[in-house]
């Protein structure tokens, strides 16, 4: 890729953080909270560091992004891989029992090991990690039946770490999106960036939308991909497969229509254009077998 470097590092994260690192040991159980359109680049690289031996519980948000037929391919690709994900839609509250029930379970499991232990049964804690708005915040609301954190599709709203006791037996805590201090994998970073799951200070918006066309001229093939060239191109009146060839002066083309040739408006509102949905349920990263 030859765009300046996505870094993304803010001082509440890095603060959460450190106090993450104090409190994970006291943790039961982790629910690790992932972004549908790109489930690899949201899985931390420090994962397994943090959560050791502890009950873990892979939940994949935003299944309304990418299509079915994706998500069953995708759940081979984990299970091939022995991870059993939960999908859900945070946001409207799809998918959302079947994790209350394996946080049940998990429950029953962690009380019968203390009880076995000798050990008196109290709320089993537990943490929900992930990246920033992934959807973390929403899916405690979901759990907990209630608003009881803010939520919203934007990097950088929860910024303290936050215990919430639940009339299930769970103490939850809410933490803000943890994320790599030196973002070392930049194709991971770029999706980051795509997806809006990083702040818009790590990123050059025209560079990112000219990647994106890049990345649609290489999926668009990929049936999991689920791209529509002809949604894409209808949505802008110029073909985009001419954009495969240029990026950079396709933007300038469309601009001269949508942004009165403000070209910096014009990569905004492509990117935001996918983030909605209007160029269609496209997946970033598709399920690859060795």
């Amino acid at each position: 890729m030859d765009i300046p470097k996505i870094q993304w590092y803010p001082g509440h994260i890095a603060k959460a953080e450190k106090k993450l690192s104090e409190v994970i040991n006291r943790v039961d159980l982790v629910i690790e909270v992932r972004d549908a359109r790109i489930p690899l680049s949201t899985g931390h690289p420090h994962l397994n560091k943090w959560i050791k031996n502890k009950k873990h519980i892979l939940v994949i948000n935003r299944s309304d992004m990418i299509s079915p037929d994706t998500i069953n391919n995708w759940n081979k690709w984990f299970n091939d891989n022995d991870k059993y994900p939960h999908w859900c839609d945070a946001k409207r509250g799809i998918g959302i029992k079947a994790i209350c029930k394996s946080t049940k379970e998990s429950r029953l499991s962690i009380d019968n090991r203390r009880l076995s232990r000798g050990m008196k049964i109290r709320p089993i804690r537990t943490l929900t990690l992930g990246f920033p708005n992934v959807g973390k915040s929403a899916l405690i609301n979901r759990i907990a039946n209630k608003r009881v954190v803010e939520s919203a599709r934007k990097a950088g709203v929860t910024r303290n770490l936050r215990w919430i006791r639940l009339d299930s037996g769970i103490d939850l805590l809410d933490a803000p999106g943890v994320i790599p201090p030196n973002l070392e994998d930049q194709k991971s970073a770029l999706n980051l960036a795509l997806c809006d799951d990083i702040g818009e200070a790590a990123y050059e918006v025209e560079s990112v939308a000219i990647e994106f066309i890049k990345i649609i001229s290489k999926l668009n093939k990929d049936i999991n991909a689920n791209i529509s060239l002809k949604k894409i191109s209808n949505r802008y009146g110029f073909d985009i497969q001419k954009g495969f060839e240029n990026p950079s002066e396709w933007i300038d083309l469309v601009a001269s229509k949508h942004t009165s040739g403000d070209r910096r408006r014009m990569a905004y509102k492509l990117l935001e254009d996918y983030r909605n949905l209007m160029l269609g349920k496209i997946a970033l990263e598709v399920p690859k077998w060795n």
